[in-house]
């Protein structure tokens, strides 16, 4: 066998020190902003101005079975795109259902609402063991101990019957209305913008 030579001389950086000497592995001020997210409110907003007429969404004359598979995939995918505010409707009151009936999965998210509205409306730094801790630091830490509690009262079962029940819900509506019959001539360009 031939040896072979690697040249790994180089400089190298050493990492900033913190006050106390030692390096910081954690710089929770380096998280990344969440700021270009809009608020739970302008996303219901926005649901609410594309919602569709749930008359045109529960028209029952509407529902036929597709003749062929690249018909039936072009009306899911046309489904999808036309009722997408009116399936995330759908999805939000499976939740809301679903928390209404898990009571201790409600109590943990209504407490962790309420703590983060606490520190938001307090919004003062917090001395702990030494170490500074700023609002979102504080958010951060809140929801990262209520992880565990939501894993004990059940919550990866609520969000997973949910998100069943909801893709269930969606697609058998997608699958068997039928886009077809409420294109129109007037809404016919724009249809075939969205899909």
């Amino acid at each position: 066998m031939t040896e072979t030579s690697i040249d790994v001389s180089g400089e190298m950086e050493v990492p900033p020190r913190a006050a106390g000497g030692q390096t910081t592995k954690w710089d929770l001020q380096n998280i990344p902003s969440l700021q270009n997210l809009p608020s739970p409110l302008e996303l219901i907003h926005t649901v609410r101005r594309s919602l569709r007429p749930w008359t045109v969404f529960f028209n029952i004359g509407n529902f036929k079975t597709a003749v062929s598979m690249q018909r039936l995939n072009n009306r899911i995918m046309r489904n999808l795109s036309y009722f997408q505010s009116n399936y995330i409707f759908v999805f939000i009151v499976l939740m809301i259902y679903c928390l209404i009936t898990s009571p201790l999965t409600l109590f943990v998210v209504a407490g962790v609402a309420y703590g983060c509205h606490r520190i938001r409306t307090k919004n003062s730094n917090v001395t702990l063991l030494g170490h500074t801790i700023s609002p979102k630091q504080q958010i951060v830490g809140i929801n990262l101990c209520a992880a565990p509690l939501l894993f004990l009262v059940g919550a990866g079962a609520v969000l997973f019957w949910t998100l069943g029940a909801s893709c269930f819900v969606i697609f058998m509506h997608a699958i068997f209305y039928n886009i077809d019959a409420i294109v129109t001539e007037e809404n016919e360009g724009f249809m075939s913008q969205v899909v």
